[in-house]
Formats: C-alpha cells, structure tokens, sequence
C-alpha cells in the first residue's frame, strides 16, 4: 500500500536494509578532539573543550551566554530553578511535547498546565495561551494566579516541534504582559528561526538538546542559553554542585547539582558544531524532496511555518486518519524503515491526567495523524 514512499525513502537514502529515523554523523574532527581530550586526562567536567564549546554555541545562537550541561533535560530543570519555580506552582507547557519538559517541572514539585498547540507550527498557540490566561487568571501582586487552583502560574514552556519554531515573540509578548517567565525548549531546534532570531533567545532562559538523535550530538549533553550574566553565573554555579570556588577547600553555598557537561562530550559536540551548516543544508534539501514526493498525494508534509527557518530535525508528514496511520507505521517498520508517531500526548499518561488543560482540540487532531519519517542527513 505504501511501496512508493518506502522506494523513495530507500532511494533518497541510497540504501538497502534498515534506515532509521535519524542517526548521527560522524564527519568531522571528532576523533582528533576526543583523542586530545584523552591524552589530556581532562575528561571530566573541566577543560577546554567545555569552555571552547560555550562561547561557539553563544555566538552561533546569538546569545550573550550559554551553560554547557549534563542533558537537556538538566537544563530545562536549572532554568526552572532560577526562575523561581516551586513546590505547587504552575507551568504552562504544551501537550505535544516530550515528557522531559514535564518531568523537568515535577522535579521542582510544581505541576503543568497544558495549552493547545497550532496546527501548522505545532508549537504552543498565542491564541490558545492568550484565551486561557483571560479566562482563568488574575494578575495580583505582580503574580499571575490560577482562579480555578489558587496556584501561581510561574512560568511557561512551549516547545519548538521537529525544528519548527512556534510563535515565540507573541507567545513572550503574552508571558510578559501576565509576569509569567518564558523558557524556551529548543531541544530540537538548534539552527532554526523565528523572524531572523534563533529559537531559545526569546525568553529569560532557553535550553538546547544535544542528545544521541539531535542535529549535532555528544551522545548526550544539553545547554543553557540566556543574554543575562546573573542568571548565566548562577546557572554555571547550580550546575557544578554550587560549589564556591578555591583551589582546595569543598564548600557549598547551595543545594546544587552535577549537571555539568563533561570535557569529552564537549570534545565530540564541538567537532560536531564545525559541521552544523553543512547537516542544515542537507536536511533542507532533504524536505524538499520529501514536499516535492508528496505534493498531490495522501499526505500533509510539515512545511517551515511562516516568519520562519527550521532546521527540519525531524521530517514529519500528516495523515487522513487514526487508520491511515497505524498503517503507515505498520508496514514501513516491517520493511525496514524508520518511522514513528508523534508522542502520546502529556495530560493522556497517568501521571499527569489530573492536570489543568485548556482546550487541546488540534493536539487531539493531530495525535492521530502525524507520523515522523527518516530524517538524518544523507550521505555526504
């Protein structure tokens, strides 16, 4: 039923056998970097490569500052942290997303809301996040408070899908107006923009994925990017057990964390990085072909939204219906070819049935529909 889809992904990519939903490539000065790392003995959380890696990742953002960390799920919990998140407060996020950003806000003891997605950017809705703050809150000392819970809305999460941007400058012009404080999980969206800015510059603090399935990857590996000093020092400080600094002594200031990202992970990630622009383009030329193969066929191919750039992590096509698409991903895995659904939606797993929700219609609708394909860069 779907052989032409499964010949054109086998042809794009040149290859028999299995072809996954997106692996990394290794092209680059890897090798050399993780062998001077080694010859070093600076493998763990300090070193150069650590320090080389945060300043290309802030000039490659834009962002004054950037905070290499253990994962990105590390990252999103230090910026909940400093934006004062705490036991039984609120954080609005969006249902279509991955659970480390709701595990990130119960970590702090606080619960999300959720709140509806666009369905062309599948990021979180202005129009939605708007609508719901009318209608359920009240700002009262410089607090936005929850009418229906007496809990403070603290702050907000919505995610960039696959690479493509939400809209994030009216989202932050929303948080502001109603004291909410905007972190930015770009996870997924390294080398994407919105309006000609990179995703994850818009609020307070954003947080990056560097992850084994990411564009660029350390096997592992997150990062805080923030244009303010006071909380990138604090962020650097939590991260590294908020141990003060001295060249013997092991005093602690605070309760903090080992989420530091270590020397070897950021030897393979800064290698990685040298390549980011020439895996863009690739992954750009690869939409194309995807749009061009499934213009006037049974299927939406996810196109950059307007106002934007995305880096297209993860191709993503939209099927009829719950049916079409349980086929689909039958019998393109059983031949061999990497395909998922998008993720069960937050407010649906257990944990988190009890939460507050708007109306999450287009996250519904798209559940059932949306199916990723095999995305990573093909051969160079």
């Amino acid at each position: 039923m779907f052989d032409d889809v499964i010949n054109f992904v086998r042809t794009l990519y040149g290859k028999e056998g299995n072809i996954p939903l997106h692996s990394p490539l290794f092209i680059g000065n890897e090798k050399k970097y993780l062998e001077e790392c080694i010859d070093s003995t600076f493998v763990s959380s300090v070193g150069k490569f650590v320090e080389q890696l945060e300043l290309k990742i802030a000039q490659y953002t834009g962002a004054n500052y950037a905070i290499a960390t253990s994962s990105g799920t590390s990252a999103l919990h230090i910026s909940l942290l400093m934006s004062g998140v705490n036991q039984d407060d609120e954080v609005i996020t969006q249902p279509i997303t991955f659970i480390a950003s709701c595990n990130a806000i119960s970590y702090c003891g606080a619960k999300p809301i959720f709140i509806d997605i666009d369905k062309d950017t599948l990021g979180l809705s202005p129009a939605a996040l708007q609508s719901f703050l009318e209608r359920n809150t009240i700002v009262k000392g410089q607090q936005c408070i929850n009418k229906n819970t007496g809990n403070i809305i603290k702050a907000c999460i919505p995610m960039h899908t696959f690479g493509h941007s939400c809209r994030i400058s009216e989202i932050s012009e929303i948080c502001s107006k109603y004291n909410i404080i905007l972190i930015e999980d770009a996870a997924e969206s390294l080398g994407s923009f919105y309006k000609g800015q990179h995703t994850g510059t818009f609020g307070s603090l954003g947080t990056l994925s560097f992850n084994g399935n990411k564009i660029i990857t350390a096997g592992g590996g997150g990062c805080i990017i923030t244009n303010d000093i006071k909380l990138a020092k604090k962020a650097k400080h939590l991260t590294t057990t908020a141990k003060v600094p001295h060249k013997w002594e092991y005093t602690h200031d605070m309760v903090g964390y080992n989420y530091r990202m270590p020397n070897l992970n950021a030897a393979l990630l800064l290698a990685q990085l040298e390549n980011l622009d020439v895996f863009l383009q690739n992954k750009r030329e690869t939409a194309l072909a995807y749009e061009d193969f499934f213009s006037g066929k049974d299927f939406h191919f996810i196109k950059e939204p307007k106002n934007s750039k995305s880096n297209y992590w993860l191709n993503a096509i939209i099927l009829k219906d719950l049916k079409h698409r349980n086929l689909f991903l039958e019998e393109t895995n059983s031949k061999g070819i990497g395909a998922r659904p998008i993720w069960t939606l937050m407010h649906k797993l257990a944990i988190f049935e009890n939460c507050h929700s708007g109306d999450l219609k287009n996250s519904e609708w798209l559940e059932k529909r949306v199916v990723n394909i095999p995305s990573s860069v093909t051969a160079l």
